[in-house]
């Protein structure tokens, strides 16, 4: 009678779980909110990668600049 108790116990939790999962699969936000964190470190990256490089990169266009002149 404990295990036919079990049994029953065990399969009304599977069948409460499988109503609220649907709930916990919906990955629509979290997908976006991932490409916009990717897209503010690519952000980052390059706003920080051409301050850096803010001379070189004046100088090779004052270059060209006096090419074309």
């Amino acid at each position: 009678m404990r295990k036919l108790q079990n049994a029953i116990a065990v399969n009304i939790a599977l069948a409460i779980g499988a109503l609220s999962a649907p709930k916990l699969k919906r990955e629509e936000g979290q997908t976006f909110v991932e490409y916009a964190l990717i897209l503010a470190l690519i952000s980052v990256a390059l706003a920080a990668s051409l301050t850096l490089l803010r001379d070189k990169i004046d100088a090779i266009f004052s270059k060209i600049g006096s090419d074309l002149s």
